[in-house]
């Protein structure tokens, strides 16, 4: 599927409300398959990556239903998977595989996680490690998936994560539960902290101190009853969207703006953009508010250090921001990059230059000087970020993606919403 965007003939304006946040959503499933009783979930994205985490419990025996956006879950508890030795697809999800993961561990289950050829290609070793230090049985295909996971008895430890990583850190967390004595970890810097705060909202004992964090072994989780805050990741796009439209102003309701995650919304306002956040309230753990970004005249920055840990998935959208900027823009410390769907920072650096702009790549990010797009033709590379990004500079110029189907993964309603501003 091609995907091009209309040009904007006047300023994007409107407020919209986005499908609940797909890394919230993943948790919402897989916590809920370990709560004691029925969960119920509001707002639950339907799409290729939230499936994959629900198509792999349904493997593991864990059943729910999706009702429109209501999705129930029936928890088994923090005991073993009903389907000893299952083999549970994964998708493309490196967040369906890494969590689940932790979860066979802490519940002794046996189980057989695999995905894509995509999948198979990211490190899982970063797991595994910490995992067998715990006393799991844990084996990779030299250090990929397929995942095995036996039944072990799990002990505490106290451990150092070699890189902030959310996906890493959630996976011990789970596994936590089900050791026999509290397990410390230490970041060498921030990430995301959902998972703390949704089993903290579940009643588990998790004590975070600056970047350290305890968490104890649990006998039981309530289940979850709530409404999951919109997805900023996705807003990102619509917020970009109106930042490189002259004369734009969009809100979009109800957004989860946990500070481990709003490095978009601060690298958008250090570029020019001028954002206000109105309606904070709570869901689930997480601060909510109503994001609206009105458009000022962007200029290039410079982002590194932890900036990038809290901005890490949004940074195909920002790029697209930082080609229309006044001067150059420099993303640095952002290696990690190189190991999402695909290697952003090349496929960044590659399709902005088939537009015409100029990009210089670095081994840890890119250099972007605005104002030289010119259009044409990208590909989305098998990536739903890089898909999305690319059509957004059709909103300036005339711009085509390739293979934007696999928006749908994540978005699937992105161009529609997108239109609707204009």
């Amino acid at each position: 599927m091609d995907l091009s965007l209309a040009k904007a003939r006047r300023p994007l304006q409107g407020s919209v409300s986005l499908p609940g946040d797909k890394s919230l959503a993943h948790r919402a499933a897989l916590f809920a398959a370990l709560a004691e009783g029925t969960s119920v979930v509001r707002n639950y994205p339907d799409s290729g990556v939230t499936r994959a985490m629900r198509n792999a419990l349904e493997a593991v025996g864990v059943h729910s239903s999706l009702d429109g956006d209501i999705l129930t879950v029936a928890g088994n508890g923090l005991r073993p998977f009903p389907n000893v030795g299952a083999v549970a697809y994964c998708g493309n999800s490196g967040t369906t595989i890494r969590l689940l993961a932790g979860a066979v561990a802490g519940t002794r289950s046996s189980a057989v996680l695999d995905g894509s050829e995509g999948l198979r290609k990211r490190p899982m070793d970063r797991i595994a490690e910490p995992l067998r230090l715990m006393g799991a049985d844990v084996s990779t295909d030299g250090g990929h998936a397929p995942i095995v996971l036996r039944p072990a008895c799990l002990h505490g430890v106290d451990y150092t994560l070699p890189v902030a990583s959310a996906q890493v850190k959630s996976c011990i967390e789970l596994a936590a539960l089900g050791a026999n004595a509290p397990v410390v970890l230490h970041e060498p810097g921030p990430s995301r902290d959902h998972t703390a705060r949704m089993l903290r909202a579940m009643g588990a004992i998790v004590v975070s101190e600056g970047l350290s964090e305890t968490v104890h072994p649990a006998a039981v989780l309530k289940p979850l009853d709530g409404t999951l805050p919109g997805d900023i990741s996705s807003a990102a796009f619509l917020l970009v969207a109106a930042a490189i439209v002259p004369g734009s102003c969009v809100t979009v309701r109800g957004v989860g703006i946990n500070p481990t995650r709003t490095g978009v919304l601060d690298i958008l306002s250090a570029m020019g953009a001028r954002i206000s956040i109105s309606g904070e309230r709570i869901e689930f753990g997480e601060p909510v508010g109503d994001v609206t970004l009105a458009a000022g005249p962007l200029h290039g920055v410079e982002v590194a250090g932890d900036l990038v840990v809290r901005s890490i998935d949004e940074f195909p959208a920002l790029a697209v921001a930082a080609a229309f900027a006044d001067g150059t823009t420099v993303v640095r410390d952002a290696g990690e990059l190189r190991y999402k769907e695909t290697d952003r920072i090349a496929a960044i650096v590659m399709q902005l230059s088939a537009l015409g702009a100029e990009v210089s790549e670095f081994p840890d990010g890119f250099s972007i000087r605005g104002g030289t797009l010119k259009g044409g033709t990208a590909r989305a590379n098998g990536d739903h970020r890089l898909a999305m990004s690319m059509a957004l500079c059709g909103l300036c110029v005339p711009v085509s993606v390739a293979g934007a189907e696999i928006l749908n993964e994540s978005f699937p309603g992105f161009a529609p919403l997108v239109e609707s501003l204009m």
